[in-house]
């Protein structure tokens, strides 16, 4: 293991023999230990090193040790606690584990049972490691392309690159809140990436959440965490999502149809960077950064008592708006191209080309679904397409059904064959929207707005 990687172990107990004896008995191994002997010690080197797990003796001359233990977790949530105390007893016991501390041996100990008992920690550090790494190897921008954000950045149109310069300039400053707003399929969260691996904070977690995916019984906890016990199913301790993202990012998406009831808690968390665990007294502080994001008109929702003002206004201290690909064609052709080169690695289908006809037809389409429809339709293009070339046959969601001819561009009347669509569609779902909308395969906010364009009428209005 490199030192790098090594489990950090500081030893704070006043005896100066105990802490050098303790200290040599982990010299060699994976583990690097530091010794104080007094308070002062302890802090100065809790906050010149990034300490894992301390050892803490729970009488100190002149301090009572659980006070420590209490600000040591409130100051360094993340770090592991082994209390220690030549006069234990079940009182101080109970109170150590209600403060945080992991495990509590009673001197005169083993080594080996301070072996055991770190060996336990180390379990839970390298699992909390292992899950940031996979949060980080998953993440949609890698670290290559963190290098090399700025030609990774698919669009040449002006309002995407105009995007792109502000998400540049939130980057730079990490403490403000960015409020991303656009309609479904535009990369709102593409956007929220590249602000966050811009930024000075791209060493820490970016955590993605979907507000609306969260049953409500659940939010509480998800969000701030619960200590064990607190309710039905509480087996273990566990961080919300603000504890997590300390020092990172904390993406809320579809940040419009958050509860009501959790948007006061929300808002007090975000102003005071400051958290109490479900089922727990003790405060937490954390720096995270919010960057959420709607499709809906969230002003709309705020005149109409569906989402709070105060809190609109704490994370909408920046806002960007990403139009959508109908109003930006110039970003088609790359886009796709950037998509075929993709997928065709990916199903190693090497040498494809476009026919012009898909770009002629592309134009013409409204993408319904954005840059999201896009790539989906070229996936399934490539799987389907039997050649090397790409062609307009292998889009059969831009043609109308027994069309005679794709190279007509008669039969390729992209409004006619929507507007027939929706009606059908409409007709099928007794003109319920979100049936219809179901039906088609896209959100109900984006077929209100065609029904509005194309001036379709209901027969039925849903209340």
């Amino acid at each position: 293991m490199a030192v790098q990687d090594k489990i950090k172990l500081l030893i704070l107990d006043d005896e100066k023999q105990f802490t050098e004896e303790l200290s040599g008995f982990f010299q060699g191994s994976d583990y690097e230990s530091f010794e104080a002997n007094t308070v002062e010690e302890g802090k100065k080197i809790l906050n010149n090193h990034n300490i894992d797990l301390l050892i803490l003796d729970v009488r100190l001359p002149g301090v009572n040790g659980l006070d420590i233990l209490k600000e040591v977790k409130v100051q360094y949530p993340a770090m592991e606690v082994i209390v220690i105390s030549a006069h234990g007893d079940m009182d101080t016991v109970i109170k150590a584990m209600r403060l945080g501390a992991f495990d509590y041996l009673r001197k005169p100990f083993r080594y080996i049972d301070i072996q055991i008992a770190i060996e336990r920690t180390q379990k839970y550090l390298q699992m909390q490691r292992r899950l940031k790494q996979m949060e980080e190897r998953n993440s949609l921008i890698s670290k290559n392309l963190e290098e090399r954000i700025d030609r990774q950045f698919i669009g040449v149109s002006p309002k995407i690159l105009d995007v792109f310069e502000q998400a540049i300039t939130a980057a730079n400053y990490p403490e403000a809140n960015v409020l991303i707003t656009g309609e479904s399929g535009t990369g709102k969260e593409n956007i929220a990436r590249i602000i966050h691996f811009s930024s000075n904070r791209k060493d820490h977690i970016f955590c993605a959440v979907n507000s609306s995916a969260i049953t409500e019984t659940l939010l509480e906890s998800e969000f701030f965490g619960h200590k064990k016990g607190s309710f039905t199913g509480a087996i273990t301790d566990k961080m919300g999502f603000f504890e997590v993202c300390n020092r990172g990012t904390l993406f809320l998406d579809e940040i419009a149809d958050m509860p009501l009831n959790l948007q006061a808690k929300i808002l007090r968390a975000t102003e005071e960077k400051v958290i109490t665990r479900v089922g727990d007294t003790n405060q937490i502080h954390t720096d995270f950064r919010i960057i959420s994001a709607t499709n809906h008109d969230i002003e709309k929702r705020v005149d109409k008592k569906g989402f709070r003002l105060d809190l609109f206004h704490r994370l909408n201290t920046l806002q960007i708006h990403i139009p959508p690909l109908r109003e930006r064609p110039e970003d088609i052709k790359p886009l796709l191209l950037h998509f075929v080169d993709s997928f065709s690695t990916r199903f190693n289908r090497p040498n494809l080309n476009v026919s012009r006809d898909v770009f002629k037809a592309l134009l013409k389409y409204d993408f319904p679904g954005n840059v999201r429809e896009l790539r989906n339709m070229t996936e399934r293009a490539i799987i389907l397409c039997k050649g090397n070339q790409l062609g307009i046959n292998d889009f059969p969601v831009m043609l109308p059904k027994n069309s005679p001819s794709p190279d007509n561009d008669e039969s390729v009347n992209i409004k006619d064959h929507e507007i027939d669509l929706i009606k059908k569609a409409l007709k099928r779902s007794g003109y319920n929207q979100q049936a219809a909308a179901d039906y088609l395969g896209i959100h109900r906010d984006a077929l209100s707005r065609k029904l509005k364009k194309f001036n379709i009428s209901l027969i039925a209005v849903e209340e």
